[in-house]
């Protein structure tokens, strides 16, 4: 088989391929890299077109993250309204609001018990009739109950946790009732899964969208230089060595496309905050409207690097078999 073999015409011995630059994977990934950059440099408008179009897909996606971040954020904090209130007959003693003060912090999902005295109750009340205190002359705070307020866990506000704890306060004996507001919490809950399933089909379709898009506009670069890939094919290259810098390049693209969407995102936040207050009746700044935070960062940055990556190498398939 040996004379079968290639030879050189200037030695007359068999022709040995030569080695890429450098050795090991070091030096491979370096020539695959370094011919990605100038796929890059030789054919500019393509791959600006094509980081264009991630961007601009990616940046939907992110837009919508803000948006359901924010909206998580601001039902969280609405969350912290459930509250479980228990109400006795008579203000406690010193040492009987320590022993339910203990009992009740005991419980699984506390997070906070504020006792409230008949007099503070009677404050309260009159704050609420600001403007109207006169409807409470000669109300006497003895008509009011004395009460702890219950504040639970982040974990501990669904529906089926709260009632489970209300019925555990109630089997508790000295107190007189218990309250919280049980329609509004089975509301809040239903709301708060309505925004999350929501969230999660369009959010599914946006990210199938976006593939879609980075897929086959990845496929027209990779289309207007198919010749490229035909002679390189027929000079006896290795698939590898072919599908190689077109990977890198999409991955290059997708990381570009990702990072442009970022900054966009925030130069648009920044806007927002900074104008909202001309067509608002609200500050969104001090309204707690925050940013995505770093991990949604980090995942929206490999995701468009994944993206690119995953687009060359099934647009690919259509000219080099795997």
């Amino acid at each position: 088989m040996n004379k079968w073999k290639k030879k050189s015409p200037t030695t007359n011995k068999p022709y040995k391929r030569p080695t890429l630059t450098g050795d090991g994977f070091g030096g491979r990934a370096g020539f695959f890299l370094a011919r990605a950059l100038t796929n890059i440099r030789q054919n500019v408008f393509v791959n600006v077109v094509t980081i264009g179009t991630i961007t601009l897909a990616l940046l939907i996606v992110s837009l919508f993250m803000l948006i359901f971040v924010n909206l998580e954020n601001a039902a969280e904090n609405w969350s912290e309204r459930v509250q479980v209130t228990v109400y006795f007959d008579e203000d406690l003693t010193e040492q009987t609001q320590v022993a339910f003060r203990d009992k009740i912090s005991a419980l699984s999902g506390v997070s906070r018990v504020n006792y409230v005295t008949r007099e503070e109750a009677m404050r309260r009340f009159k704050n609420r009739l600001k403007g109207q205190e006169t409807l409470l002359e000669g109300v006497r705070p003895e008509i009011l109950p004395a009460s702890f307020e219950i504040a639970l866990k982040r974990t501990h506000r669904d529906t089926a946790s709260v009632e489970n704890f209300v019925n555990t306060l109630k089997k508790m004996p000295g107190i007189t009732e218990v309250q919280y507001g049980e329609e509004w919490v089975r509301r809040f809950n239903a709301f708060l899964n309505f925004i999350r399933l929501l969230g999660a089909l369009l959010g599914g379709f946006l990210i199938i969208a976006v593939i879609f898009i980075v897929s086959n506009t990845i496929k027209l670069t990779i289309y207007s230089r198919r010749d490229e890939l035909e002679v390189m094919s027929l000079v006896g290259a290795t698939r590898f060595f072919i599908k190689a810098p077109f990977l890198l390049e999409g991955l290059i693209q997708g990381a570009a496309g990702s990072f442009l969407s970022v900054l966009m995102l925030f130069a648009l936040y920044e806007g927002f905050l900074h104008n909202a207050g001309s067509f608002l009746t609200f500050n969104p700044a001090s309204s707690g409207l925050s940013f995505l935070p770093l991990e949604y960062i980090g995942g929206l940055l490999l995701a468009g690097a994944l993206l690119g990556f995953i687009g060359s190498l099934t647009s690919l398939k259509r000219f080099i078999n795997v």
